[in-house]
């Protein structure tokens, strides 16, 4: 692959002309202003990231989670291109010089496609056609369309959402460039090729939007299986993936502390367990030279410390591995190639983040709830996409957005459809409508 093939200012859907400039922004600029005023991006701050919501103590949702990831995101991007230009020269004065911009634009847009209640609401919908009602449907659909379905995953969904072209929509998806849209798909592979961890890049319905980003920017094919096809990552996707490790990771830590998961030396073993002794010395002695004597604070200040690591950490990995990472070769994150200590520390905070967090009361009540939300909205939709005629289903389908082709011909579309409302649904939404659903709530008029 070539960065100056790599990025570019292409958008889909307006590949043989330029829209009109009102300033002077440039594309990916644009691109990130896009996403912050869309209404899918508003939507995340009423969708789970990892804790309850809302609650009387603050911690992050989607929305707070993708900002963050952006501005980590912005910064990668800007060091790397800041790095490289010195070993390629002749990349000054390009497009290359806006990595930053792309990075932080595809990070705004990498959870977009998420369902209500996080990783709980994915399994929801892969669990509903795998091991429940949906499963009757198997010898009704195609084999790619199942293959999409048991798999849902919200990544191949964010990829939809910014490409499809809805019903009533003028054009398709957000009319983003090529570069942005190709760094947003972290696992560039057909849902055929999913396996065990159900990992994929795009819908079939995709699949040739993607072909023709990817042979635009010179991303190569890495394997095909008929039709199934492999790609290598945009070397932005690498990136992107990044930001988003360090965020959660360290994020999540610090949200575990507020809520009093973790006790304050727990978290301060963890995150100082990044710096060898005399750099954990000062930081110490920083704490208590800024006066910082509320524990928050204190957290606070070491989060900073270990974010402004990782991110030097990976910038150096992604520079260290450019060759590799443009030929296809590289393998796992940049986080797997950080310098051996700082990489134990993380693997460290991850295992106790498991242990501890991901498995809290708090969060597996969220799961349990969530999950029997999204269960019974499948059910109930997709019984009414099958059945439209039934008069409770033309009772459920007259709440359908006239953007969801919900009244077409076509089985699948009709399915699809359903997946794409339910998909797109914030946590308090979605539970409003399971509660309308089964008659536990009624609307106040």
């Amino acid at each position: 692959m070539k960065w100056q093939q790599l990025i570019s200012t292409k958008r889909l859907g307006q590949e043989e002309r330029h829209s009109e400039r009102y300033d002077d922004r440039s594309e990916f600029k644009r691109d990130y202003d896009r996403l912050i005023f869309s209404a899918p991006f508003r939507r995340l701050q009423n969708k789970t990231q990892v804790f309850p919501l809302p609650g009387s103590i603050f911690v992050h949702n989607r929305l707070t989670h993708s900002l963050e990831v952006a501005c980590v995101g912005m910064s990668l991007g800007n060091d790397v291109s800041r790095k490289l230009i010195i070993r390629h020269p002749e990349l000054r004065g390009t497009h290359f010089e806006e990595i930053g911009t792309i990075v932080s634009a595809a990070c705004l847009a990498h959870d977009m496609g998420n369902p209500p209640f996080g990783h709980s609401g994915e399994k929801a919908i892969q669990a509903f056609f795998t091991e429940g009602e949906g499963n009757k449907l198997r010898e009704l659909l195609s084999e790619d369309f199942w293959n999409d379905i048991t798999h849902f995953e919200g990544n191949a969904n964010a990829f939809r959402l910014l490409t499809h072209r809805f019903k009533g929509r003028r054009q398709g998806g957000f009319v983003m460039c090529y570069s942005t849209l190709a760094s947003i798909v972290k696992y560039p592979i057909s849902s055929g090729l999913a396996g065990e961890h159900g990992k994929f890049g795009f819908f079939s319905s995709e699949t040739d939007t993607y072909q023709k980003i990817a042979n635009e920017l010179g991303i190569p094919i890495l394997s095909t299986h008929g039709k199934l096809l492999r790609y290598a990552r945009h070397p932005l996707v690498y990136l992107v993936e990044a930001a988003d490790d360090i965020c959660y990771e360290i994020m999540d830590i610090e949200d575990a502390h507020k809520l009093k998961i973790l006790t304050f030396r727990e978290t301060e073993e963890m995150l100082l367990g990044f710096f060898d002794e005399e750099t954990r010395k000062r930081i110490l002695q920083r704490i208590i030279d800024e006066g910082l004597t509320d524990d928050n604070e204190k957290v606070v200040y070491m989060r900073a410390r270990v974010i402004g690591l990782l991110e030097n950490e990976c910038v150096n990995a992604f520079v260290n591995h450019e060759d590799e990472i443009l030929q296809g070769s590289f393998e796992g994150s940049l986080i797997k190639h950080v310098s051996p200590h700082v990489k134990e520390a993380y693997e460290h905070c991850v295992n106790i983040s498991k242990k501890k967090i991901y498995r809290s009361k708090s969060v597996l009540d969220v799961e349990l709830s969530g999950y029997k939300i999204m269960e019974t909205l499948m059910e109930d939709l997709t019984e009414a996409a099958i059945s439209p005629n039934k008069f409770h289903s033309k009772q459920l389908i007259g709440r359908f957005s006239s953007q969801y082709d919900i009244d077409s011909d076509n089985l699948e579309t009709r399915i699809m459809a359903v997946i794409d409302y339910i998909s797109g649904m914030t946590d308090v939404y979605a539970l409003d409508i399971y509660q309308k659903i089964n008659g536990i709530s009624l609307p106040i008029i």
